[in-house]
């Protein structure tokens, strides 16, 4: 399905410009105990970043973890949650990948090509390819490589400080999915989109099972892809 689907992916738009109109994080959390996943779309103003809507959804887990194939585990209650936006989500930021991933197809392509909206990835960690480290300042990047292809970037968010992982998934370009990364991340590492959709799933999950408040009892988390 994934090689099929890839040949839908529109790789000739840069997208829309950072700091214009939505940019909506979606992210997931799972209680594998209790076979519940919940998903949350949380929509920014993208020049303000100021939250303006945000939308949850609870399912159960129809797909076992499987390195590569995240997106069939999360994508089902991911759609839910836009779904039940009472706006359209503009951008959408995906916590995981795109083109940077073994079939050129992650989770960041895939949510793209069903729902036709302009996609990224931006992820906390390298998944398979080689890079240099960039350099130290805010901004810079170095090339996520798959041999002499280029399928994302590594992308420093902070000085100094470890970079994330972005890579395109529908209808937006490197250089905008880049700029779209810095614009989103002030003052933390990780983009406000990613943030603010941690922190909405992981509350419903909570509400959904009745579980406590972190720092009570256990915590709960996904891989990414």
């Amino acid at each position: 399905m994934q090689d099929e689907l890839r040949a839908r992916i529109v790789l000739d738009e840069a997208g829309p410009a950072p700091g214009t109109g939505h940019v909506t994080g979606v992210d997931v959390a799972y209680d594998d105990e209790r076979d519940v996943v919940a998903a949350a779309a949380v929509v920014l103003d993208a020049a303000t970043l100021r939250v303006v809507a945000e939308a949850t959804a609870i399912g159960r887990i129809s797909f076992p973890y499987v390195p590569g194939l995240l997106a069939f585990r999360e994508i089902p209650t991911v759609l839910a949650a836009l779904d039940a936006l009472d706006r359209p989500p503009g951008l959408v930021v995906c916590d995981g990948y795109g083109l940077a991933h073994p079939r050129r197809f992650g989770l960041a392509s895939h949510l793209g090509v069903l729902t036709g909206l302009p996609t990224i990835g931006v992820a906390k960690n390298p998944f398979t390819f080689a890079h240099a480290g960039p350099d130290t300042p805010r901004g810079s990047a170095a090339p996520l490589l798959a041999g002499t292809e280029e399928v994302g970037r590594a992308l420093r968010t902070r000085d100094g400080v470890k970079p994330v992982f972005v890579s395109v998934g529908h209808r937006t370009g490197l250089d905008n999915a880049c700029a779209h990364t810095l614009a989103l991340t002030p003052a933390y590492r990780l983009p406000e989109t990613t943030r603010r959709a941690d922190a909405l799933c992981h509350r419903a999950l909570r509400e959904a099972t009745g579980q406590p408040e972190p720092g009570t009892h256990q915590s709960f988390g996904r891989p990414v892809d």
